[in-house]
């Protein structure tokens, strides 16, 4: 079992890279490239009349979708290999593979319990079966797992082509302990904090860029928001 002091240094170490890279996403975003996937007829059906609400709103909405994969690339994903004592499957589509004398755990690592739609869960069976017959002569048992990193799953078909298994459930079948998935976020610690400072002062500067990208290209000279030409931008012909 991994002591505490070297996992509070693991995980400040990748709340580290997550901050690095969320900083880097928010400094290299474009303007144009995240009004062309917003809906341009809701912003003027509620109301809005400033340009900075508009950045603003595609900023938030943008950020907190990219920090849930930048999260999960960045955090879970390399925790998962530290404290299982796995090796990088030779697989796509699987992350883990840990093995004993008798078993092969191969195991793909996702962080909330809503990322499958039907083809993308058919998509990762076909990963397992593809490793499973790469590693028939081995022969071992071959127990493939989904495992999310939070939330709550229940496994429905005792015939299910793999394992689901999340958050307390997951970390503990890594770990042996049924406390990790606690021990994690108790050791964040203040961790978070420390970057904050750097990370608003990215934040602030892409609103004003944005801002001022906006008021040049979608307003007219009083100031207003030219809506034609923000559709016209947005959903036109190419």
């Amino acid at each position: 079992m991994i002591d505490s002091q070297t996992l509070e240094k693991k995980i400040a170490e990748l709340l580290d890279d997550f901050y690095k890279r969320r900083i880097s996403r928010i400094q290299t975003l474009r303007l144009k490239d995240t009004l062309k996937r917003k809906n341009p007829y809701l912003f003027r059906a509620i109301g809005t009349q400033k340009a900075s609400d508009i950045v603003e709103q595609i900023l938030r909405a943008y950020i907190s979708s990219s920090d849930e994969g930048i999260f999960g690339d960045a955090f879970f994903e390399p925790l998962a290999k530290f404290v299982s004592g796995g090796h990088v499957a030779p697989s796509e589509g699987v992350d883990i593979a840990i093995e004993t004398e008798t078993t092969y755990k191969a195991i793909a690592v996702k962080s909330g319990t809503s990322v499958f739609n039907a083809q993308s869960k058919k998509r990762q069976a076909e990963d397992f079966r593809s490793l499973a017959n790469r590693l028939r002569k081995i022969q071992k048992h071959f127990d493939p797992i989904v495992g999310y990193a939070y939330g709550k799953k229940n496994q429905r078909k005792a015939d299910a082509e793999f394992r689901e298994l999340a958050g307390q459930a997951f970390w503990e079948e890594l770990t042996g302990d049924p406390d990790f998935y606690l021990k994690i976020i108790r050791l964040m610690k203040d961790y978070p904090q420390k970057h904050l400072p750097e990370y608003q002062q990215a934040w602030d500067a892409a609103v004003n860029r944005f801002s001022r990208e906006f008021i040049q290209e979608f307003c007219f000279e009083d100031g207003t928001i030219d809506w034609e030409k923000l559709t016209r931008f947005n959903s036109g012909y190419k």
